[in-house]
Parts: C-alpha cells; structure tokens; sequence
C-alpha cells in the first residue's frame, strides 16, 4: 500500500505518524503523479490549490489496474472491508 498526497514530504510524515500508518506515503507537491493519473481536484485546497481527488487503486502483479475507486469529497474513503472484497474478486494474492 502507498499513499500520494500533494502536501509536502515533512506534513505527509507527520499524519502517517499521528494516524499510526505503517504504510509508505509519497510526496506530489508538483501533481506530476497525479495529473498522470487524471487525478486532480482544481481549487480545492486550501487557498483554492489544485489537490489530489480522494481514490483508492488495486494494482496486479503486471501493474494492470484491476479496481479503483474515485470520490468527490476528500473526506471519503473507501472501507477496508471493500477493499478486502475487490481483492477477493480479483484474485490478487496479498502479502
């Protein structure tokens, strides 16, 4: 699992550490990653800055997308269970 935000690397560390994430999260200050991914959210930041649209991906082994999910509202995020759930459908072997 890896998380990509548009916050700097220093804001990014702190919530993984506050929220107790274990996972890695990444730093696109610039949008590159998320513009390749038709991911931006315009003037929805703070200030009315370009962030990131709340989505969640499952990748295979080949790097074929085999699930994602897409919101409107930074504040929604998909339940594990459904993750679990697409993970399931898929076949996708978790380690």
């Amino acid at each position: 699992m890896v998380a990509i935000s548009v916050d700097a690397p220093n804001l990014s560390q702190h919530l993984r550490e506050s929220a107790g994430y274990s996972f890695l999260f990444l730093s696109d200050s610039n949008l590159q990653t998320i513009r390749a991914w038709d991911l931006v959210h315009a003037h929805a930041g703070e200030g009315g800055a370009d962030i990131a649209r709340p989505a969640e991906f499952l990748l295979d082994s080949d790097r074929k997308v085999r699930w994602r999910n897409l919101a409107e509202d930074f504040l929604v995020r998909t339940r594990p269970d459904e993750v679990l759930k697409a993970v399931d459908a898929a076949k996708i072997a978790v380690n």
